[in-house]
């Protein structure tokens, strides 16, 4: 974990922004809709998996803090009250419990 914090401190604005969201993506949000089997989770939801994996990788929560928000920002999730759910080209892939990567979701969202 401390070469990769070593590695984001070399790194530009915009490559710190996307490993960010990859990790907060493969690590977090996509574990949890399969665990959970729904395409929708809460933020208390989140941040209990959040706590999980970052005790688990020995990861400051500061670290991955804006993840959330940049996943919402290229619409790979949507929010609406208190409830976030995965962009709708990505239900096959919940439903087959397939392995979806982030360049798999952003690939997947930004075809039209």
């Amino acid at each position: 974990m401390l070469l990769m914090l070593l590695m984001l401190r070399q790194k530009g604005k915009y490559a710190t922004a996307t490993d960010n969201r990859r990790f907060v993506w493969s690590e977090i949000v996509w574990p949890l809709i399969l665990e959970m089997n729904d395409v929708t989770f809460t933020l208390a939801q989140y941040q209990k998996k959040r706590d999980q994996v970052c005790n688990k990788k020995n990861v400051s929560k500061t670290m991955i803090s804006r993840g959330l928000a940049s996943l919402l920002q290229k619409e790979i999730l949507l929010k609406e009250n208190h409830i976030y759910s995965i962009h709708y080209r990505l239900i096959a892939y919940m439903r087959l419990k397939a392995e979806c990567a982030y360049a798999t979701a952003v690939h997947e969202i930004k075809i039209r």
